[in-house]
């Protein structure tokens, strides 16, 4: 018999022995329930002592889709089919269910836990040791199901157990911008999951896992249309397909909303007005309701975008945002639905900052809005910026209730080609200080409820979902949706713990990886605001594309859609004056914010240019002037993705070859767009400020007129087929 030894062995030969011996190839579809086998082999042994025997009665459809998730999750993390019994066997019996389904084991679940917490405990029951997992609820079970599987998934020991939690946020909501015909607005990672055109008649398997991931950390609602809604979603034919989504939904505890058209009657109706104080109108509106709830009887209601960016709405006709959502209300109370009413709103007639116009439509209408309507307020005053103040509504609407909008799309962090963790973006306006209720007023406490009860309460992140195997297009896109269902659930959560327990169930549980991937993704979305946006420039970006740098804009049609509008940037400095002595923004904050931001002795760097037009040559903390300190946020920021690059480079080996290789592709691309970022912007701050690039740095490759001509085509997230330019 001949003998072989590795340098007689062939290269395919050899490719395919180390791919056996690696980690297998991945794309990411099973998002953060892959479930991967447990290579800890004491601790693997230890779980399988500890879960040999189930007692899991389960009726309905939402406790057979839990039971069936444990059973899929043991059995890829260890191998294990627990059997079932209708006996305790002490120490090696999980029991899960209600105190309904449990009643023959006296299962307490505290009230305070209400209809969606869960207990995870280790307890005594006819004497013997066994893991509880009990909600009031069968939705709560679900949770409960799907943290027990995250420590495992996250190698936490089980033998001791004593966990209690509940959503703090009512509503937690996923907003797809999607279209009837499947393009998704400032969408990045594909088409529009929802095949309309195959509905009712296939359910996809994709619908199904979409319900999964939702359910895992804690998401109970999707609005699966656009905002800038078609009135065809509420024709009968529309309705039957949405019918079939909300009955997989269902199962997992998520109620399906819809985006209305405010001109629907109109358009759908026949009618010759949509004025919500006409009677035809208002019983066009209750009668469709009622249809909506024959298909589907647990429907959540209407979100609605109205009088912005060319939206029909109340305003139309000479009514109010409330005229127009109480209308929607009343339709709805009967069926207990609720109407989120976006704030988003601005009109070019109005000459007044664009910062101030939602502020001003809405704080004189606190109180005067019904009982199951939620104002939806994106994060900050302006428009999903890298940065951006809190905005001024949060707290100042003390009777009316405040949904947090975020967004999950990176609409103006890089697409899908930029690793940009957004969990810090949540938690820093989160934690924010209002002092609209004396200090410690935190908008995270605003949208809880805490300092009003009677709300209802809301979070709902802008989906970053589409067709691409991997869901989001970029593999790191994944934990902004992850991270959103956690905050939503807990708006108090960590950024980091998020993070970490991410990675470990994404990818491993080796420290190794864990440890510095976690660390660059806490700090990614700080290294895009340096190379994009720093010290508080915003909205610099393409004109209508919002892809790449643009801060030359000034010909977008109206004054607010220019860069030019926001940066002001001129010989004597650069900056929105939006204190007493400019617009005046500051005004809408309570008096500890507008004095903070207001003076330049406390102002953080990082909101300066948002409030103030300053020279370029005024000192900053540094001790450098503000064109120095503009130029070395930009180049540090481009360099941050040169050393986040690196540190992936040796990741390699510790997670499969096919992900750890698109992520280090697309970190070249992203490189190679800060760069781009950070020359033309700083080449064209410098026609202003006229002062000289630090001999340290770098010179930018091309001169100014090569990115200010620079075409982009067929740019993802706007639709049309022409190319923009920036």
């Amino acid at each position: 018999m001949a003998k072989y030894s590795i340098k007689n062995m062939c290269l395919p030969a050899l490719l395919f022995f180390a791919a056996i011996n690696n980690v297998y190839a991945d794309n990411g579809y099973k998002l953060w329930l892959e479930y991967n086998k447990i290579t800890n082999s004491p601790l693997a042994a230890a779980y399988r002592q500890q879960l040999q025997y189930m007692i899991f009665p389960a009726q309905s459809d939402q406790l057979k889709a839990a039971k069936a998730e444990l059973l899929t999750g043991l059995d890829g993390m260890l191998a294990l089919k627990p059997t079932d019994t209708k006996n305790i066997t002490g120490g090696q019996t999980i029991i899960i269910g209600t105190p309904r389904t449990l009643n023959a084991f006296s299962t307490i679940v505290p009230d305070s836990l209400g209809s969606e917490g869960y207990l995870i405990k280790t307890a005594l029951i006819n004497q013997k040791k066994c893991i509880v997992i009990a909600a009031n609820t069968d939705a709560g079970v679900m949770y409960g199901v799907f943290n027990f599987l995250k420590l495992i998934q996250t190698n936490q020991p089980i033998n001791k157990l004593d966990l209690a939690d509940h959503p703090r946020i009512m509503y937690r909501v996923l907003d797809h911008w999607d279209n009837l015909n499947r393009t998704i607005e400032r969408g990045y990672a594909g088409s529009s999951i929802w095949n309309w055109h195959k509905l009712p008649g296939i359910v996809d398997q994709r619908y199904i896992d979409y319900a999964r991931a939702n359910a895992s950390i804690g998401i109970n609602g999707s609005v699966v249309n656009n905002v800038n809604a078609d009135a065809l979603i509420l024709s009968p034919s529309y309705l039957l397909k949405v019918q079939a989504l909300a009955n997989v939904f269902r199962r997992y505890g998520i109620r399906i909303y819809l985006s209305v058209k405010f001109s629907s009657p109109v358009e759908l109706g026949g009618l010759k007005t949509a004025d919500p104080l006409d009677p035809a109108v208002k019983k066009w509106w209750a009668d469709k309701a009622d249809e909506i709830y024959r298909y589907i009887p647990d429907f959540g209601g209407f979100l609605v975008k109205a009088n912005s960016e060319g939206q029909p709405g109340p305003q139309s006709y000479g009514r109010t945002h409330a005229d127009g959502a109480n209308m929607l209300a009343d339709a709805l109370a009967p069926h207990h639905g609720i109407v989120m009413w976006r704030a988003f709103v601005y009109d070019n007639k109005v000459p007044d900052d664009r910062f101030k116009q939602a502020y001003n439509e809405f704080k004189p209408f606190d109180g005067k809005f019904k009982d199951n309507v939620i104002i939806q307020v994106k994060n900050g005053p302006i428009d999903f910026q890298p940065r951006e103040p809190f905005h001024p509504l949060f707290g100042a609407m003390p009777n009316t209730p405040l949904m947090m909008e975020f967004q999950l799309t990176q609409e103006y962090l890089g697409f899908s080609t930029h690793l940009v963790y957004e969990a810090p973006l949540f938690a820093e306006c989160l934690q924010s200080d209002t002092y609209t209720q004396g200090k410690g007023s935190a908008v995270a406490r605003v949208i809880k409820g805490d300092f009003n009860k009677k709300l209802i309460t809301g979070m709902a992140g802008v989906a970053n979902i589409g067709t691409d195997l991997n869901w989001c297009g970029h593999p790191f896109a994944q934990a902004n949706w992850y991270a959103f269902g956690r905050m939503a659930w807990n708006p108090d959560q960590s950024p980091a713990v998020i993070a970490a327990d991410w990675l470990k169930m994404t990818f491993t549980n080796d420290a190794g990886f864990v440890s510095p991937v976690k660390k660059f993704m806490l700090q990614s979305r700080e290294n895009t605001v340096d190379y994009m946006t720093p010290l508080g420039l915003h909205h610099i970006m393409g004109v209508s594309t919002h892809y790449g740098p643009g801060p030359w804009t000034d010909n977008a049609g109206r004054p607010d859609w220019n860069a030019t509008y926001y940066h002001r940037a001129d010989s004597a400095g650069i900056g929105f004056d939006r204190t007493g002595t400019g617009s005046n923004a500051l005004s809408q904050y309570a008096p500890e914010v507008k004095a903070y931001w207001g003076n330049l002795q406390t102002c953080p760097d990082e909101y300066l240019l948002w409030f103030h037009h300053l020279s370029w040559t005024y000192k900053m903390r540094s001790g450098r002037s503000l064109w120095d300190e503009l130029v070395h946020h930009y180049y540090m920021g481009a360099d941050s993705v040169k050393q986040m690059s690196l540190t992936w480079g040796k990741m390699q080996g510790k997670i499969d070859a096919e992900r750890f290789t698109e992520v280090k592709q697309l970190m070249q691309v992203q490189l190679n767009e800060a760069t781009t970022w950070r020359d033309a912007c700083v080449l064209y701050f410098q026609t202003f400020s006229k002062m000289p690039i630090g001999a340290a740095y770098p010179k930018p490759q091309y001169p100014l007129n090569y990115y200010k001509s620079m075409k982009f085509y067929y740019v993802p997230g706007i639709g049309g087929n022409n190319y923009m330019t920036n």
